[in-house]
């Protein structure tokens, strides 16, 4: 199996007939999925999505992929093909579009449609190519054919895309339900029939390659559901992915059954269940839904609210609530219903809600005390399924951190993949498919890119750094009125400090610590006042260190006298 290596270079030029592959997110790290392909000096893009921070990058709202290594060639970029409408995988497209506004982007019904609500709001009118299962369409030197699958999201796709150097299948994210709601089946068949014409190089998706076994299919969370829409007292708030129309449907039809009236609460669950429901993808019995003005007329025992906020975001409907801070008052016998995963890193903000509710009163059914969620993404069983129906000569595990690439490319292995074929890559990594074999030739910058409010890119590792110095040590500025003539204290210096001082005496003993700076540096001729600035936040800092063992953020201020 080859993995990257530490020393690796920049790339040598593709050579001629090669088909270069280069992911941009996605390896190393569950989001921000985006693979650029290169043939015959044009570039295709499959997906292109966002990460969401985590607490170690405070104030951050997504983190795109970094679009460095194709900045000067966005012109020969044919078209971006997104393989189906998850944040994960669509969220960086305005970010992409802001850079070049007419790249054709390629996509199903609902996909597009979701894009295009999202671009609305930054203000992009997209040049669309509708496809679905079964369409082959072809983007410069790059025959993309489009085959079913199923995912948590409906009208998911993989792509099989043909060039001069080969085939590649690309699963984007996917599992086998064979029992799906919208009966659209992942199509074995196709995997098949483009197995036997030569997949010669397989990407596929990582994320539940450690979990042994199938995924269970979605009808089987049914009684769960049910049960929790019969027998709850009062109200039942639901939260959920906003864009999970399947799980969402299982709540609906749950509630009309039982004589319950829907409200959907929060913006993107409004817009997407919407749009979901205009195009036909939800279907909604008429007089179910109703708007929350409605609410204020029925018992408690006919409302079925649901929301988003499932992974404790602090600004979600349902953290709110839990916080008090929205016009939803749970209260004693409301019964909430998180019917969705924990996504790794996010486990304490959503016990944090959860607590939360429970104080109120509220009943929490959630993953972890009933069946309310099956993962989007096939398990091992699975995986194995296809390798053993595609036969590929190449495997590139995709969407995924380290452990499940791995975990990936051992079961491709297993099945009979030859280990010098299985390329485990990271962000940047350049994979060159020449003559029929996938080797590592070099590496391309792929950092993290942050999107801060309205900037993009200027929020850097140091200034995250900043931050969480601030949050967790404090800051002090040190405002010192100097001598011109001597050097010298004019006056007793002033400091201002936030998350850090106990008092106004505590910063008594470090006065004489400035002086004697001050001193050296007058004997040392060091006048210039960001110099002495430089030497005055050091000599502070490490005074802080040694009296209170804390590290707080200096800004020395020097004014002359």
């Amino acid at each position: 199996m080859s993995h990257p290596h530490p020393e690796l270079k920049a790339a040598p030029p593709l050579p001629e007939g090669g088909l270069r592959v280069i992911a941009l997110g996605g390896l190393g790290e569950i989001g921000r999925n985006m693979t650029v392909f290169e043939h015959a000096g044009k570039l295709l893009i499959v997906d292109c999505g966002v990460l969401f921070p985590e607490e170690t990058q405070p104030g951050v709202d997504v983190i795109l992929p970094d679009f460095t290594s194709i900045r000067d060639r966005l012109d020969d970029i044919v078209a971006v093909v997104l393989t189906h409408g998850h944040e994960d995988h669509i969220g960086g497209v305005p970010y992409l579009l802001r850079e070049r506004s007419d790249i054709p982007i390629v996509a199903s019904k609902l996909t597009l449609a979701f894009l295009e609500a999202k671009l609305k709001e930054h203000g992009i009118r997209p040049r669309t190519v509708r496809v679905r299962e079964g369409d082959r369409r072809s983007f410069g030197p790059f025959d993309c054919e489009f085959v079913a699958v199923n995912h948590s999201i409906p009208d998911g796709l993989a792509v099989a895309i043909r060039t001069g150097a080969g085939m590649v299948l690309h699963t984007g994210d996917f599992k086998m339900d064979q029992f799906p709601l919208d009966d659209r089946i992942t199509d074995l068949r196709a995997f098949a029939r483009l197995g036997e014409e030569g997949v010669d190089l397989f990407l596929t998706d990582s994320t539940n390659a450690e979990v042994p076994g199938f995924t269970t299919s979605e009808r089987e969370l049914n009684p769960a559901i049910e049960q929790v829409l019969r027998t709850a007292p009062r109200r039942v708030i639901v939260s959920s992915f906003a864009s999970h129309v399947h799980r969402i449907q299982q709540v609906l039809d749950a509630a009309h059954q039982h004589g319950r009236k829907v409200a959907f609460v929060g913006r993107s669950m409004v817009r997407n269940m919407g749009i979901a429901r205009d195009l036909g993808y939800l279907k909604v019995p008429s007089g179910l839904v109703v708007n929350t003005k409605e609410l204020d007329k029925l018992p408690d025992h006919k409302i079925t609210l649901v929301c988003t906020g499932s992974q404790g975001e602090p600004m979600a409907a349902l953290s709110r609530m839990a916080n008090r801070d929205h016009q939803i008052r749970i209260g004693k016998g409301d019964t909430v219903l998180l019917a969705s995963s924990l996504i790794p890193g996010n486990e304490s903000a959503i016990y944090r809600v959860i607590n939360g509710l429970t104080r109120w009163g509220a009943h929490v059914v959630h993953k972890g005390n009933a069946k309310v969620h099956v993962s989007g993404h096939a398990s091992a069983g699975e995986l194995v399924y296809c390798y053993n129906i595609v036969k590929p000569r190449n495997v590139m595990p995709v969407h995924g951190e380290w452990r499940h690439l791995q975990a990936n490319g051992d079961l491709a292995i297993r099945t009979g993949v030859d280990p010098d074929r299985v390329v485990i890559a990271e962000d940047g990594v350049v994979v060159d498919l020449v003559d029929g074999r996938a080797s590592i030739t070099g590496k391309v910058t792929a950092g993290y890119v942050y999107v801060d409010g309205m900037e993009v890119g200027g929020v850097t590792e140091a200034s995250l750094k900043d931050r969480r110095t601030l949050g967790e040590e404090g800051v002090v500025t040190v405002v010192a009125i100097v001598d011109a003539d001597t050097g010298a204290l004019a006056e007793a210096p002033d400091f201002l400090a936030r998350g850090f001082a106990h008092d106004d005496t505590t910063f008594e003993p470090v006065i004489p610590v400035i002086e004697k700076t001050l001193a050296t540096a007058a004997d040392e001729g060091i006048g210039n006042p960001i110099q002495l600035e430089q030497l005055i936040a050091r000599a502070v800092a490490n005074w802080a260190f040694r009296a209170y063992r804390r590290k707080p953020l200096i800004i020395p201020v020097i004014i002359d006298a």
